[in-house]
């Protein structure tokens, strides 16, 4: 069963992989050749810098998403051998990072517009 499984699984992927060469059109156009695919002539440079307020705001979006996986596991702290110390120190993440995303916000490193 297993022996079949892998073949079946083996010969799909070695189909796919043949006809995904044979399927794209060899001759694009000009327009596929462009850097912008979408048929117009882009109107500055494709070059400009990004705001630091976007890397801001994507740093922010990973601390607390990693807030989230640090915390994921504090409703299994009731079965150690010390929950206060996990509920503590998880209440403690919380409080550092509720902090300093007020302090982020009073000093007004959140708003987009300037």
């Amino acid at each position: 069963m297993i022996s079949t499984i892998i073949l079946i699984a083996s010969a799909l992927s070695i189909v796919l992989a043949l006809v995904s060469f044979w399927l794209p059109q060899l001759n694009p156009d000009s327009d596929k050749l462009s850097p912008y695919e979408c048929g117009f002539d882009p109107l500055g440079s494709a070059r400009l810098p990004f705001s630091m307020r976007f890397f801001l705001v994507a740093i922010l979006f990973l601390l607390f998403d990693l807030e989230i996986a640090l915390l994921l596991p504090a409703p299994w702290a009731s079965q150690l051998e010390s929950p206060p110390t996990s509920i503590i120190w998880a209440s403690a993440i919380i409080l550092l990072l509720t902090l300093g995303l007020i302090y982020e916000w009073l000093q007004g490193g959140l708003e987009w517009a300037e």
